[in-house]
């Protein structure tokens, strides 16, 4: 969890300082603003929570090799050292999303640098740079928000994960819509919006599985390039273009609960890859390490968690919270969620009031948590009246692709909120898509 922050096309009196910091509950540990003489009219902002590579992997990061690639990216990126073998890569630092700059140069770098593979599918006229990008991120197997600047072919790049796991929102502004505003968070772009003197803009999150690209003119505005909406780059149950943790082909045709077993130890695994202590949320599952469950009173949540972490022999931490500490919380939960959907509001309350234990009573910098298990599962309880597998099936595919506006919110900004990183295993490439 961290925040990532950029500006294009902006006038030199727009209050940067005043933006940038309303994100800095997302990295804790460091921050840089940078404005590069390369980039007219546009700033750089980042807030980092180190999670891996504690010394070095700083942004905006750049690299010796690729000098004119510039990467803002909060995120975590699980096959990196998998792509370093697949590929060759030789990599700089060891933060898991230098990955993502390799491969922007291997699939979308000109002739005359290393990007000498050809796309998988033809591509048709003009489309050569969306069919390449979609090569790029493609390949990644993780969680992920990043904005990428190539200030030879100037281009930005803005991409989301295929869940929306980690949050990137968008601003488009200015009286023909080349000022351009990237952030983990909405807050992080509104106080901007002044300064369009009556000027039309609209802000809106990146949507999960897809990419946006402009080109950067010389003066720093933007241009959007193919479909404003956003190109799509992945869709929820198509096969993944990277080499999934365990291979299609060593999964059991008639076992499901083998499979079950085997996918959600593996997107378990894969997550461990935390330089910082890690944790876990508790209701009625678990893992290892730290965990943590809330309620009021001895409610089933409390309970069920309790036998659980009896069973796995955690250091169980109990959270009892009151009306009074709803009513204490509510406004702060409002602001970080930003939203006011009652569902979402109503169930970040509990997990606001745990995360802020966690802060102040314990080390842990990670968590493990269980969004998307019930989408993926079909755990609701209206399941059980689904009128065939069929419909459950589809019905689960909807809930996953509008879960980024609910649950995948409610975590990460509750989280956020407490300055550290929520990881949900249930929403695993393979896992959440089998």
């Amino acid at each position: 969890m961290c925040g990532i922050w950029a500006l294009f096309g902006v006038d030199s009196s727009v209050p940067c300082n005043s933006t940038f910091i309303k994100i800095r509950h997302r990295g804790p540990d460091a921050w840089r603003m940078e404005s590069d003489h390369k980039f007219h009219r546009s700033c750089l902002g980042f807030h980092r929570l180190i999670i891996v590579d504690t010394i070095y992997g700083m942004q905006p990061m750049k690299l010796h090799k690729y000098p004119h690639l510039t990467l803002l990216c909060n995120g975590e990126i699980y096959n990196c050292k998998r792509l370093r073998k697949e590929f060759d890569f030789e990599y700089e630092t060891n933060c898991d999303v230098e990955a993502i700059i390799h491969l922007y140069a291997k699939f979308c770098e000109k002739s005359e640098g290393s990007g000498d593979m050809p796309p998988t599918k033809k591509s048709k006229k003009g489309e050569d740079g969306l069919t390449n990008f979609k090569e790029c991120v493609g390949r990644l197997d993780g969680v992920f928000g990043f904005c990428l600047i190539d200030m030879k072919q100037r281009k930005v790049f803005v991409a989301r994960d295929a869940f929306g796991v980690r949050p990137v929102f968008r601003l488009r502004g200015g009286i023909d819509g080349s000022v351009l505003g990237v952030c983990s968070e909405a807050k992080g772009l509104m106080d901007l919006t002044v300064n369009f003197n009556g000027a039309p803009w609209r802000i809106e999150p990146v949507k999960p599985g897809c990419f946006e690209e402009y080109d950067l003119k010389d003066d720093g505005s933007t241009k959007v390039v193919g479909n404003p909406d956003g190109n799509k780059y992945y869709k929820i149950g198509d096969v993944p273009l990277y080499k999934t943790l365990v291979p299609y082909d060593e999964l059991s045709s008639s076992d499901t609960y083998a499979n079950i077993r085997t996918l959600l130890t593996a997107a378990v695994r894969k997550r461990l890859m935390s330089n910082r202590r890690i944790g876990c949320f508790l209701s009625e599952n678990s893992y290892i390490f730290q965990s943590f469950s809330i309620g009021m009173g001895e409610g089933p949540d409390i309970l069920a968690a309790r036998k659980v972490a009896k069973f796995l022999g955690t250091d169980h931490h109990e959270v009892n919270f009151t009306e009074k500490d709803i009513e204490d919380s509510l406004d702060n939960v409002l602001y970080h969620l930003e939203t006011a959907d009652i569902t979402t509001v109503r169930a970040s309350v509990g997990m606001y009031l745990i995360s802020k234990y966690v802060h102040e009573n314990t080390d842990s910098t990670v968590l493990l948590s269980g969004e998307g298990a019930d989408e993926v599962g079909q755990g609701y309880i209206y399941f059980r009246d689904a009128p065939s597998a069929e419909e459950g099936h589809k019905e689960s595919y909807r809930l996953l692709q509008d879960l980024y506006m609910y649950d995948v919110l409610r975590a990460d900004r509750t989280t956020a909120a407490h300055r550290y990183d929520a990881c949900m295993c249930f929403l695993s490439g393979i896992f959440g898509l089998v």
